[in-house]
């Protein structure tokens, strides 16, 4: 592969995937997971309050770094923010992730960076939590650019590059409690490969001051973005201190049983094949297949240019043990394989990197084209599908306890009976749920003044104060006996399985109905 081509190629896989990860960001409903995080970004935004929380919400680097685009674009004011603003942050580095393969240069061949890119700008689960306002695409880009730091180091015995993998390392855990998983698994990897290389003599041998002297730098780079961000940048002392104590809390979650309890193939069959019911066909096997190829290519092949089977090899090492931790431990969802997925792209697209280069004969390469191909088209096609069709379907395997779009219609209920109420945006709204069965509706009613939420029907007063009452069905029969006779009720889906109840006085839901029915079928129809 030329320079040339090699250059033209990789600007295609980074423009293809800006283009999958930031179009249409507004499409899915928000999941109570990225409400929650939004809330909690809130604090920040209006008032510059953040204060990390030990029990649950994660690390602050997401807020921080979704603090500058949110000012620029939305002020001091949540309500200003959009869905597609705050996914557009993690859009944005599930796409610089392509960029770091650039770092790669030495270990990898062009053919193989080239490749790793365009597997990971058509990755479906890449791409589906690219646009998911949650830390994990966060942790895998700072995971990423750790790998590539530290492999520049190598090459450079460089300070600057020791800074930049410490600094890499700090905003790992301070995005991310689970990050120690991952810190354990690249240490044990790097372990292994030490033990199992051949000791031959170093063309560049080590100078002790100086390893210690970047040892220190490595620490210092780490430790002191962290320390701010948890830190509130020093307006919490003991943020960082939580952060440790913290661990408790996410090891004992990670061992109870419970609904995110799954079986340890869980990520395995996630990758290979999922078909539910009479749905479509989930399967990344394609990427799994070129990952044991390039592990295989990884154990016999010596530096040149194609590269430096010493990275691989770590790479190899670091996914088979973060992989095997992440499947041990009992708490399972499905973005929690994307720490692991990172080393499996990229052993995928050395292996075929390593096809194409090995391949002698033009006739060969058409074959292996014929094959890549046809892999790369329908890994493409299960992009689009999880993410401009089967964004909400639960037959995506991507799709865990997702907002449904029927609760969109609650929501523009709600916004239809406000506008013909006087107050507008300050109509009370009373909301009486269980905490799980609540979100994300502060998100989508943070632009209303005078919202209440209870746990309880009693707690709450008289219900009849509220134009409008929100309960979940479990409270549905003991507010409707309150309400009856001069409210109308209608029901929605919140997720599978779960169903809200909406109450609105019955004047302002004839006025609703009326003007519903005076819009044209086009708008009604959007």
């Amino acid at each position: 592969m030329t320079k040339k081509a090699y250059r033209g190629l990789f600007v295609c896989a980074v423009l293809g995937a800006l283009l999958f990860r930031t179009v249409r960001l507004d499409l899915r409903p928000m999941h109570h997971d990225e409400a929650n995080q939004a809330l909690k970004f809130g604090d920040l935004l209006e008032r510059g309050e953040y204060r990390y929380d030990p029990n649950d919400h994660h690390g602050p680097s997401l807020y921080y770094l979704t603090l500058p685009l949110a000012r620029v674009l939305a002020g001091r004011s949540l309500a200003a923010t959009s869905e597609t603003m705050l996914r557009l942050v993690p859009a944005l580095f599930g796409t610089g992730l392509l960029l770091l393969l650039l770092l790669f240069a030495g270990g990898l061949s062009m053919e193989a960076r080239v490749s790793t890119a365009f597997l990971a700008a058509v990755s479906p689960v890449l791409t589906y939590y690219s646009r998911f306002y949650i830390q994990e695409i966060l942790l895998v880009f700072f995971l990423a650019g750790l790998i590539a730091a530290g492999w520049k180091y190598l090459q450079t015995r460089s300070g600057w590059w020791a800074a930049a993998a410490g600094f890499a390392a700090g905003m790992m855990y301070a995005t991310k409690e689970t990050s120690v998983i991952l810190f354990g698994a690249l240490a044990a990897a790097a372990v292994i490969d030490r033990l199992l290389r051949p000791k031959t003599a170093s063309a560049r041998p080590w100078s002790v001051p100086a390893v210690l002297l970047h040892l220190v730098i490595f620490a210092v780079a780490a430790i002191v973005p962290a320390w701010l961000l948890f830190s509130s940048f020093l307006k919490n002392p003991n943020g960082l201190a939580d952060s440790v104590r913290a661990f408790g809390t996410y090891f004992h979650r990670a061992g109870e049983p419970g609904i995110h309890t799954q079986p340890w193939w869980y990520y395995i069959r996630t990758l290979l094949y999922v078909r539910f019911g009479h749905g479509p066909v989930w399967s990344e096997a394609f990427v799994v297949a070129l990952a044991i190829a390039g592990s295989f290519f990884a154990f016999g092949s010596e530096p040149g240019k194609d590269g430096h089977p010493r990275l691989v090899r770590f790479l190899f090492f670091f996914t088979v043990l973060a992989g095997a931790a992440y499947a041990l431990i009992p708490y399972k969802t499905p973005w929690n394989v994307l720490p692991f997925y990172l080393g499996l792209v990229i052993l995928a697209g050395n292996g075929a990197g390593m096809l194409w280069r090995t391949s002698r004969f033009l006739v060969v390469k058409v074959l292996i084209l014929a094959v890549m191909l046809p892999g790369i088209l329908n890994l493409t096609r299960q992009e689009y599908r999880a993410n401009f069709t089967d964004f909400a379907n639960p037959t995506n395997p991507y799709v865990y306890a997702q907002t449904s779009l029927d609760f969109m219609k609650l929501v523009k209920a709600v916004e239809g009976i406000a506008a013909g109420h006087p107050e507008h945006e300050r109509m009370l709204i009373k909301v009486v749920a269980p905490p799980d069965e609540t979100w994300p509706l502060p998100w989508y009613l943070r632009r209303f003044a005078r919202v209440g939420y209870w746990t309880d029907v009693a707690k709450a007063g008289d219900l009849r104060d509220a134009p409008v009452v929100i309960t979940s069905a479990s409270f549905g029969e003991e507010a409707g006996r309150t309400l009856d006779g001069g409210y109308q009720s209608a029901f929605y889906g919140l997720r599978p399985e779960v169903v809200l109840s909406l109450y609105a006085r019955q004047d302002l839901w004839d006025g609703y109905v009326r003007s519903r029915a005076a819009e044209s079928p086009a708008r009604r129809s959007r």
